[in-house]
């Protein structure tokens, strides 16, 4: 189950966020601890709510189709043993045109995955591998 912010449904809007493979950069990040908000909008927001981001990797093969937005499996790599991770945190890292990642406080939340198959991660040190649901839905929906 995933839960859009209401930023990233405004940016998606004015076009401050871009789903698309040569568009700007979009990450996912296992995280802990954090006390979920709707109003939250970067990844800053995140830390100052107790979230502790423990592996993040960048989305590869961007697509849409019916609302829904889409992306290769994401593979966190050598993921510290530890507590079990309730969160997935979906953020656009870079500015709308792409480049280098950008300041946490720039960084654009866009959804918060806290259900499904898999969730919560139990950690193990090996590499992690998050399957986007095959359902109408994707990674999210907007």
């Amino acid at each position: 189950m995933s839960n859009l912010y209401d930023s990233a449904r405004d940016g998606f809007l004015r076009g401050e966020i871009v789903w698309k493979v040569d568009g700007s950069i979009i990450k996912a990040a296992l995280v802990r601890g954090y006390n979920y908000s709707v109003s939250h909008q970067h990844m800053s927001d995140v830390a100052g709510a107790g979230g502790t981001v423990v592996a993040e990797t960048t989305l590869s093969s961007l697509t849409t189709s019916g609302g829904a937005a889409d992306a290769a499996d994401a593979v966190f790599q050598e993921v510290p043993e530890g507590a079990a991770i309730p969160h997935i945190v979906i953020f656009q890292a870079s500015a709308v045109e792409g480049g280098d990642d950008v300041p946490a406080s720039q960084q654009r939340l866009i959804a918060l995955i806290d259900r499904g198959p898999g969730i919560p991660v139990l950690p193990n040190g090996q590499d992690i591998t998050v399957r986007w649901s095959p359902g109408s839905d994707r990674i999210f929906r907007i």
